[in-house]
């Protein structure tokens, strides 16, 4: 009969194959549900974004994007008179249904600023606009929007809508209109959707 120590190792080797593997430790906003990438601004190409800021109001804010080394970079300055706002989007049809909302890791100047997702929602002719705010700090760290946080609104005025269509999502968008005159700076490296893991 073989020795207790000897039958050691096959034990331990039979114990690793039945034991579930322990979840990798991850950042904050990683969820047990593989994540559906939407930007990874791996190529200054991977989508066309494009600034619109509050000129199209009679504004002065200023609002510039650049995607280098993986981040996109969204710069500029907020003047409040006659406007007060500027933002950057991007069309992307998407069907995100079954996801619970949109993660980004981003790092900004301590300002708050907006994810927008839209599915194509018009009232009237105009766009309705569904966004949602999340906090920066000067370190990198993950926020979740979900999309039941989403509020909707024609012109910056509130307006009561249907519940998004996730499965005919065809833009994003990441505003800023916190309401402070002065530069701001948002940095963000991975958008992606996300499910709750008790979903």
């Amino acid at each position: 009969m073989l020795p207790v120590s000897a039958l050691l190792p096959v034990f331990v080797s039979l114990l690793l194959l039945v034991l579930p593997a322990s979840p990798t430790d991850g950042e904050e906003g990683a969820s047990l549900v593989a994540p559906l990438t939407l930007f990874a601004f791996d190529a200054p190409d991977e989508a066309s974004w494009e600034v619109t800021n509050d000129g199209v109001m009679g504004g002065l804010s200023q609002g510039f994007i650049a995607i280098e080394g993986g981040t996109l970079r969204f710069t500029g300055e907020l003047v409040t008179r006659g406007g007060g706002f500027t933002s950057i989007r991007t069309r992307a049809s998407v069907d995100l249904s079954g996801y619970d909302g949109v993660e980004l890791r981003v790092r900004g100047s301590g300002r708050t600023f907006e994810v927008e997702v839209d599915d194509g929602t018009r009232r009237g002719w105009r766009r309705v606009s569904r966004q949602a705010p999340f906090e920066t700090t000067p370190e990198w760290t993950w926020v979740r929007v979900p999309f039941s946080a989403l509020g909707t609104s024609v012109w910056g005025q509130p307006v009561t809508a249907a519940p998004i269509d996730l499965a005919e999502v065809e833009a994003f968008g990441l505003y800023i209109l916190d309401g402070i005159d002065g530069p701001f700076e948002l940095e963000v490296d991975t958008m992606r959707a996300y499910r709750d893991a008790a979903d």
